[in-house]
Order: structure tokens, then C-alpha cells, then sequence
């Protein structure tokens, strides 16, 4: 066993300690720099492999983020690695970013995925400049969630599958949710993502049986819940370890019917379509007052915090 295939099996090791919904690390192939934090021995405690991105005009991701991003690919070993082995990867991260030139761009962001139950993390990322953002969170097929009691539940709420005649509506809902999550600095609304948005909410309600649902009152638009199949989800479905996984793309309900009943009807009406589905997965904004609360009553989990530092050169 060499040494890089050792540390991924110590670093598997620490995640499934850690979280038993975390994937086996897998080894990325990055961008070619070789950052590497020995331990004891001399045997390597962390490594990281950084991938760079470049979002391209006309396509709907780069609402969802800054324009050009730096992710870090993180292994720590197992047991001996405490927040100084972060530390020192995230100084190796540094350097190597003071020499690309892109990464000194206002709009671009250095991004780490770190487990959200590992609480060795984030006292390294916060003294390094990051912040948490983001959230991927993960419910369980037949995990339970709290869905809202009988007294608040309206029974004017009727949830449709949306078709193709619906296009309009569910872009409309989907350039809300993109303008009410960049209140908190991580969604951008650029001047194509109306468009981009239609193109892919038009290819979706082209293919048969979409899951994409509209929850309506007396015929009017009440809210939207917009997901993934696992064929449409694979992008993501490394970042746990049950398979299949789908995705909520996004979910929007007017401000008038909030809690009235609209979101968790919207929500059931997924779970009973994705039953057959071992997880489903979603992101949600750490700061967004509503997305947490909800989900977390839907019987959804943080298994992912997204920690960014933005530009990507501030990286302490």
C-alpha cells in the first residue's frame, strides 16, 4: 500500500467514524499541485487536491456561485490529526493559490466541503478567513420528518405535476428563490440566468413525468418544488455514501402562503414519488432564516457545510 492510498483508507476511516452517511474519500485528480501535510513518522496526516473552475456565459452554475472557484479536495487521517493538520494544509492551499492569477479575481471564491459533524474543522477555517455558506443535507429513504399540524394545514392546497405549458410559472418561481438566497452572499443573479433558467426548466418539463410540482390555490400559484432524478444527480451523488441519490434543484413558496401548508404538501408529494430512492439530497443557504428550519422538520440532515473565502486570495 502506498503512502497516498494509505492515507485515503485513514481518512475513510475517520468520516465513516464521523458520520456513517459519508462517502469512502476518493482520490481527485486536481489541478496538479501536490499539497501535502505530513504526520508523525513522516507518514502524510492530510493531503488536498484543488480543482479550478471557470463558469461560462449562458449556462444557469454560475448563479449558484462566485465565477471562478477554487475547491479543495480534502483527506485527514485518523485518529492523530487534530485542526493544526488543517491549518497547515490550508497554509499549503494559500501559497499555491497566490500563483494562479485568476484566483485574485473579485468574483471568485475558494471553497472546502467539510464534514458537518466533524467538529475538528472549523476553528482552522475560521481563523483562515473562511465563512460557512452552504449546506448539503441528506434525508434517508423513510426517514421522518415533522410536517405541519393539522391546524395549520390548508386543505386548499392542491399540488400538480408541472408540464411543459408551465414554463413560464416555473421560471418565474426559480428566478425567486435565486433572488432570495443572494440576500446572502453566495447566489448571484447574473444577466443570463433568467434565460439560462428557462432553457433548463424547459428541458426538464420535456422529458416524461418530470419531478416538478406546482401547489396551487384556487388554480393560482401557490409554490414550487423542483428536483432530480439520481440520473440527473450523479454530479453530486459522490458526496454520500447510500445510492441511489436525488436532488431538490430548488422549492419556492409565495410569501402570502408560508406556512399555510403549501411546502410540506409540495415535499410529501416528493417523498411518495422518490420512494424508491435511498437519499435525497439538497443545498440550502446557512443564513437563509427559512431553508433550515423547513428542511430540518422535512427530516433533512447537514451532512456537508460549504465553508468559502471570497476573493479566493483572501485566504489568511
Amino acid at each position: 500500500m502506498n503512502r497516498e492510498s494509505g492515507l485515503t483508507t485513514r481518512a475513510g476511516q475517520r468520516w465513516l467514524a464521523v458520520d456513517p452517511l459519508l462517502p469512502a474519500p476518493a482520490i481527485t485528480r486536481g489541478c496538479g499541485a501536490g499539497l501535502v501535510v505530513p504526520g508523525p513518522g513522516g507518514e502524510p496526516a492530510a493531503a488536498g487536491r484543488c480543482e479550478h473552475w471557470q463558469g461560462t456565459p449562458g449556462e444557469l452554475e454560475p448563479a449558484f456561485g462566485a465565477a471562478a472557484r477554487f475547491q479543495l479536495t480534502v483527506q485527514v487521517a485518523a485518529p492523530e490529526a487534530g485542526p493544526d493538520t488543517l491549518d497547515g494544509l490550508l497554509s499549503a492551499w494559500r501559497d499555491h493559490l497566490s500563483g494562479v492569477p485568476e484566483a485574485a479575481a473579485a468574483d471568485s471564491a475558494a471553497i472546502i466541503a467539510w464534514p458537518s459533524r466533524d467538529i475538528t474543522g472549523p476553528v482552522s477555517l475560521l481563523r483562515r478567513g473562511f465563512t460557512s455558506r452552504t449546506v448539503i443535507a441528506a434525508r434517508p429513504a423513510g426517514r421522518p420528518g415533522r410536517a405541519a399540524p393539522a391546524a395549520g394545514r390548508d386543505t386548499g392546497i392542491r399540488v400538480r405535476r408541472a408540464g411543459r405549458a408551465d414554463l413560464g410559472t416555473v421560471t418565474r418561481l426559480g428566478m425567486e428563490v435565486i433572488r432570495f438566497d443572494a440576500h446572502f452572499g453566495t447566489l448571484t443573479e447574473r444577466p443570463d440566468t433568467a434565460e439560462a433558467l428557462r432553457r433548463d426548466a424547459a428541458a426538464a418539463l420535456a422529458a416524461p413525468d418530470p419531478w416538478i410540482w406546482l401547489a396551487e390555490r384556487g388554480g393560482a400559484p401557490a409554490g414550487l418544488l423542483y428536483a432530480r432524478r439520481p440520473e440527473q444527480a450523479r454530479w453530486l451523488a459522490p458526496m454520500v455514501r447510500l445510492a441511489p441519490a436525488g436532488y431538490v434543484e430548488f422549492m419556492y413558496v409565495e410569501p402570502a402562503e408560508r406556512g399555510r401548508g403549501a411546502g410540506p404538501a409540495l415535499v410529501e408529494r416528493l417523498h411518495r414519488e422518490a420512494r424508491d430512492v435511498a437519499v435525497m439530497l439538497l443545498h440550502y443557504e446557512q443564513l437563509n432564516p427559512l431553508s433550515g428550519p423547513f428542511w430540518h422538520r422535512m427530516g433533512y440532515r447537514p451532512l456537508w457545510t460549504i465553508w468559502e473565502a471570497r476573493p479566493a486570495r483572501t485566504i489568511r
